[in-house]
C-alpha cells in the first residue's frame, strides 16, 4: 500500500432496507417447476374447493432469487451475534459456539433421526443421552439427571415440581409446607417457577456485603411451613455464596429442601459440584454453560440433576442401560410425569456431550479459571471509572453501577447505547433489580485479553464522554442506522404485523 491510509469502502446503496413486501414487485420470479411427467390430476380431487385461497395468492411477495439473497444477506450484516464479537451478557453467558459440536449435531444419523422411532433402532442416540446424563451426574455432583426439560426456567420449575412431590411422599398431602424462599436478587423466572408450582413466594434480603442473610433465613425457616430454599450460586451480583453449607444445614434442618439455579455454573465447572454443597436440585443450562446456541428464541435445554432420595420423581421415561443396550423406562410409579415431549431438545444433548468430551475435565476446569479471570480483569480495570457496589472479588461476572454519571445526567441506558457506537454489545442493565443503575458484565471465557482491552478501553472513554460530554452519551448511539428508539413506546404499542400502507391507513 506504500504506506498509504486505508480507505472505506462507500456504504452499500441500500441504507434503509424495505420489508420483503414492499420489495415485492408484481410478475418476478425466483423458481422453475420442472415439466409434469406424471398424469395430470384434477385439483378438486386433491383439495377440496372450501380448504383452497382464492384470491391468487394476494399480498405473497413477489421476488427474483438475487432479490430475495441479497435482502436476507444485507439483514443478517445488521445483526451483531457472538460470532462477530463479545457479548456480555452478565447472567447469560454467551460464549462462542464451537464449529466441532455443530459439525456433530448435524450428522445425518442423529439430525434425521424421528422421534417416534423405536427404542431398538435409535440405539445410538439413547447412548449419546444417557451419557451426557452420566456426564452431568460427576459435574454435580447429583446422581439423577433428566434431559427433558427444555430451557432453564423449564428446568427450574421442573425442580420445584420434584421438591413439592418429595414433600407430598415424605409428609403426606396436606403437610402445610407452601412456602418457597427467594432471594431478593434471584431471576426472575425463580418466583415465578414457585407460583406457577404451587408455592407462596417469600423473599430473602441481600447483606450489604452481596451475600444471603443468614439471620433472616433463620426467622424464615422457624415458621414450619417452608419447603425449600431456591438459591443461585453464585449470585446475580457475581458472588460466591461462601456460608452455602451453612445455608443447606438451616434449610434441612427446617425441613425444607434447597434447589440451585444453575444459570451461573459457568463459574463453577470442575472446581465445585453443586451436590457437595448440600444441595438437593439443579437445573443446568445446556444452551450457556455448555456451548450451544444461544439466542434467536431457542432452543435452549435445561437438564434436571437431584438427589438418589429425589430420583423416583424425575420425568418418565427415563434411560436406563440394559446389558450393551439402552431402553426407555416408563415403570416410575413416583415421577412427576412427562414435561416435555419426547425426551428433550436432543440436538442440544448432543452438542452438549461433544463439548464435554472434547474439552474433559482439564479443559472444562480451565474454561472456567478463564472466565472467572476475565470477569476480575475487567472488575479490576474499571473500578476507577464506575462505582462497584460490591468489595469481593467476583466469581465469572462484575456488577456496576451508574452512580458516579448519574451526576451529570447520564444512565445506565445511555451507557449502553453509548457502547454501540464503539461496536460492542452491552451488557446485561438493570438487573440485579436490587442494584440501581445496574449494568452486569460477563466476558465469559470466549474473549482474549485483546478484545477485553478494547472493551476496557470503550468503557472508559464513556466515562470521560459522560463527565466532559455528556449529552454526547444521553443521545447514543450515532452510528447505527437507527437512532435512539422510544422504547416505553415501542413495549408498549409494539407493531407486530405489516399492513400495506392502504389497509393500515384505513385501519
Amino acid at each position: 500500500m506504500n504506506g498509504s491510509k486505508i480507505t472505506k469502502a462507500t456504504p452499500h446503496v441500500t441504507q434503509n432496507e424495505d420489508l420483503i413486501f414492499e420489495r415485492s414487485r408484481r410478475g418476478r420470479i425466483g423458481y422453475r417447476l420442472p415439466a409434469l411427467d406424471v398424469e395430470l390430476t384434477p385439483i378438486d380431487e386433491i383439495v377440496p374447493a372450501e380448504l383452497r385461497r382464492d384470491d391468487d395468492l394476494e399480498g405473497v411477495p413477489e421476488l427474483s432469487e438475487v432479490d430475495v439473497v441479497r435482502h436476507f444477506t444485507r439483514l443478517s450484516t445488521w445483526n451483531y451475534a457472538v460470532d462477530h464479537g463479545m457479548y456480555p451478557l452478565g447472567s447469560c453467558t454467551m460464549k462462542y459456539n464451537s464449529r466441532l459440536n455443530e459439525r456433530v449435531a448435524r450428522l445425518a444419523g442423529f439430525a434425521n433421526l424421528h422421534p417416534l422411532a423405536p427404542a431398538e433402532d435409535a440405539q445410538g442416540a439413547l447412548q449419546v443421552l444417557y451419557e451426557l446424563q452420566q456426564h452431568l451426574a460427576e459435574i454435580t455432583g447429583l446422581p439423577g439427571v433428566s434431559l427433558q426439560p427444555a430451557a432453564g426456567a423449564h428446568g427450574e420449575m421442573t425442580g420445584v415440581m420434584l421438591i413439592r412431590a418429595y414433600l407430598d411422599a415424605r409428609d403426606g398431602k396436606g403437610h402445610g409446607r407452601d412456602v418457597m424462599l427467594v432471594p431478593d436478587s434471584a431471576h426472575g423466572t425463580n418466583p415465578a417457577s414457585a407460583n406457577l408450582s404451587g408455592f407462596r413466594v417469600k423473599t430473602v434480603r441481600t447483606t450489604p456485603e452481596g451475600l444471603t442473610d443468614l439471620d433472616q433465613l433463620r426467622e424464615l425457616c422457624a415458621t414450619g411451613d417452608v419447603a425449600g430454599l431456591m438459591l443461585t450460586n453464585p449470585n446475580t451480583l457475581g458472588l460466591f455464596e461462601r456460608n452455602i453449607r451453612e445455608i443447606c444445614r438451616i434449610v434441612h434442618e427446617a425441613g425444607g429442601l434447597v434447589y440451585m439455579d444453575g444459570a451461573n455454573m459457568n463459574a463453577l465447572v470442575g472446581w465445585v459440584r453443586p451436590g457437595e454443597m448440600g444441595v438437593d436440585v439443579i437445573h443446568l443450562n445446556l444452551h450457556k454453560t455448555f456451548s450451544t446456541p444461544h439466542g434467536g428464541g431457542g432452543p435452549g435445554s435445561g437438564p434436571c440433576c437431584c438427589t438418589a432420595e429425589l430420583e423416583p420423581f424425575l420425568p418418565v421415561p427415563r434411560i436406563v442401560r440394559e446389558g450393551d443396550g439402552f431402553r426407555l423406562d416408563y415403570d416410575r410409579p413416583h415421577s412427576i410425569g412427562r414435561v416435555r415431549a419426547f425426551y428433550g431438545n436432543f440436538g442440544m444433548a448432543v452438542r452438549a456431550l461433544a463439548y464435554i468430551l472434547a474439552h474433559g475435565p482439564d479443559g472444562m476446569r480451565e474454561a472456567t479459571e478463564t472466565a472467572v479471570l476475565n470477569a476480575r480483569y475487567v472488575a479490576q480495570a474499571l473500578t476507577s471509572d464506575y462505582e462497584k457496589p460490591y468489595q469481593a472479588p467476583p466469581m465469572h461476572e462484575v456488577v456496576f453501577t451508574d452512580k458516579r454519571q448519574a451526576r451529570k445526567g447520564v444512565h445506565t441506558l445511555d451507557i449502553a447505547k453509548r457502547l454501540i457506537d464503539y461496536g460492542f454489545h452491552p451488557p446485561t442493565i438493570y438487573f440485579p433489580l436490587i442494584v440501581q443503575g445496574a449494568m452486569l458484565i460477563e466476558p465469559t471465557e470466549s474473549v482474549g485479553r485483546e478484545e477485553l482491552d478494547q472493551f476496557i478501553a470503550a468503557m472508559r472513554a464513556i466515562a470521560r464522554e459522560a463527565e466532559e460530554e455528556p449529552e454526547t452519551v444521553r443521545s447514543a448511539p450515532h452510528t447505527t442506522r437507527i437512532g435512539r428508539l422510544d422504547e416505553a413506546a415501542a413495549a408498549r404499542r409494539p407493531v407486530l404485523r405489516w399492513r400495506p400502507a392502504a389497509k393500515a391507513e384505513s385501519a
